[in-house]
């Protein structure tokens, strides 16, 4: 059980998205209308005049153009009759805060701009989806409750209708597909062949699919207008961007900032040690050197300069303390635990990568055993997340040459695993198994070797001796177990100590909001098994600079 969180805010130039959070920690429906007003609807071409003049992108990640795909899902309309607007909310990245600060503080500034779409468009209705069982959907929940309040009592807050899907939460769960088939109710895993949301997402119909920052710099560009909106920023990319800064920052918080800002200024106010280094773009980000750091600028065109890419604006300095290494090994074996599991490259080749770049670590492997299990999953997978996770190996590769050398040469580099990167799991959650054998059973079929080589040795007479299993291959280790000819196996989990039971499932608990709109509550956190240890270090867990 942990305590939920309020993401905290700091504030670069003027406040924009966080405007108000200063004096409140949620922004109700009468606050929200005291700052911002009620918004004017807009027709289709209105809405993306606006767009285009301020060559406004998405911000998940992908930068998609907002008026394109408002147009796309238009023309899709002509031939159904209708559409839906949905709001990605399903922040599974570990290291990003701000779709959360912006559902569980302000959320009505993102259900404007879902609404103004929705009209522009004809919609049938508005679906946000996001995180089941967090604080965030009680804080959306309560806000669309607060506008059907409003229009009961005369005002005009529902005019469209506005539903919240909760979702499991997966590293993978905010991809396109794997959301509009977690809202239709399928698993939330990304499909097989790729299809477009603006033909065919919720419920088969024609879906305006974008992220919830963007929903609400629609609302702000609605609200300005274009000139205005175009006071701060740069002249190609105007306006202002959320970022996430944890990591190796005291000072860790969802940022807002003007485009052009430097990325040193970002790390001076949150007080970042940059270490090693500073990863951008999240966990299929890459990595930036403390001396390029020092110069790269906040935009999509300086990121891209400095040789990475801004994405949903994730930003984590590793810090002085922690060994680099380990902490990319660390990620990269989540990230392989994270996979949907529906194609070779992430349900063979990723656990492959996690355990080449855990030898790594511990002095045994090597950089071309990494290269080689990249080449095995770059370009071939069902979704991204192959390519993704390849990316982040191999920019680790570059950014951590000498630290590797190290490693390689000594067994390590003297430094822990402390943790730093930001990983879902509570604090101090170790998490890994170990297989026992009823000997009365088996029977040396040997099979379980040959399924799980990697933690099963054949001794000379073919009866099995174990290894403790990862919790990224806990997946690989049940199905042994369920294949074993004899039933002679069993998994059990531990937690370090040599002592544990029966690998449990995982299990959730809901959140309410309190009468103050904030979120004075726990969770438990759900979802698949992760490796918390790297080479024999038990590292302590972090969730990152939100605080709360």
């Amino acid at each position: 059980m942990i305590p939920a969180r309020v993401p905290r805010v700091l504030r670069m130039g003027p406040a924009r998205l966080t405007a108000g959070l200063d004096q409140t920690r949620r922004l109700d429906l009468p606050a929200h209308r005291t700052l911002h007003g009620s918004p004017k609807p807009r027709d289709l071409d209105q809405l993306i005049s606006m767009a285009n003049e301020v060559d406004m992108r998405g911000r998940g990640g992908a930068a998609f153009p907002f008026a394109r795909k408002l147009r796309a899902v238009a023309d899709a309309v002509g031939s159904s009759g209708e559409c839906v607007v949905l709001i990605n909310g399903a922040e599974g990245e570990p290291a990003s805060s701000k779709d959360a600060m912006l559902l569980t503080r302000n959320p009505h500034l993102v259900l404007d701009g879902a609404v103004l779409a929705a009209e522009a468009l004809g919609a049938r209705e508005v679906v946000l989806a996001t995180a089941g069982g967090e604080v965030a959907e009680a804080s959306v929940n309560a806000a669309v409750d607060e506008r059907r309040a409003a229009n009961v009592a005369g005002g005009a807050e529902s005019r469209i209708p506005i539903r919240v899907v909760g979702i499991k939460e997966r590293f993978i769960s905010g991809e396109g597909g794997a959301l509009v088939n977690a809202v239709n109710g399928e698993i939330g895993i990304p499909p097989g062949r790729k299809r477009r949301a603006a033909i065919s997402g919720v419920d088969g119909l024609p879906t305006l699919l974008s992220n919830t920052e963007t929903y609400a710099q629609l609302a702000l560009l609605a609200e300005l207008g274009p000139e205005r909106y175009a006071e701060v920023g740069t002249p190609k990319e105007p306006g202002t961007i959320l970022l996430t800064v944890s990591g190796g920052a005291a000072n860790g918080a969802v940022i807002e900032a003007p485009t052009g800002t430097y990325l040193a200024d970002v790390l001076a106010l949150t007080e970042a040690e940059i270490g090693d280094g500073v990863l951008i773009g999240g966990y299929h980000g890459a990595w930036l050197s403390a001396e390029v750091a020092q110069t790269a600028v906040i935009s999509r065109e300086g990121m891209k300069l400095a040789g990475a890419t801004l994405g949903a604006g994730i930003i984590v300095p590793l810090g002085e303390s922690t060994c680099s290494l380990g902490e990319a090994a660390r990620v990269t074996s989540y990230l392989a635990g994270e996979s949907a599991g529906q194609c070779g490259p992430c349900r063979l080749g990723l656990p492959d990568l996690a355990w080449a770049m855990n030898s790594l670590v511990e002095g045994s492997g090597s950089v071309d055993a990494v290269r080689r299990c990249v080449r095995g999953v770059e370009r071939r997978g069902a979704c991204f997340h192959p390519d993704g996770t390849a990316k982040f190996v191999l920019s680790a590769l570059d950014a951590f040459e000498s630290e590797i050398a190290l490693h390689l040469e000594h067994g390590s580099c003297g430094r822990p695993v402390r943790g730093v990167l930001p990983m879902p799991e509570p604090e101090n959650d170790y998490v890994e198994y170990r297989l026992e054998v009823d000997w009365s059973r088996c029977a040396g079929h040997g099979l379980c070797a040959h399924l799980l080589p990697e933690f099963v040795e054949l001794d000379d007479y073919g009866f099995p001796s174990f290894r403790t299993v990862p919790g990224w291959m806990a997946k690989e280790a049940r199905r042994t177990v369920e294949m074993c000819p004899a039933l002679a196996l069993r998994m059990v989990q531990t937690t370090g100590d040599g002592h544990g039971g029966p690998a449990p499932k995982p299990s959730g608990s809901p959140l309410r909001l309190v009468k103050d709109g904030v979120l004075n509550k726990k969770a438990e956190k759900s979802g698949p098994p992760r490796l918390t240890r790297v080479g024999g270090v038990t590292p302590r867990s972090a969730f990152g600079g939100s605080a709360g």
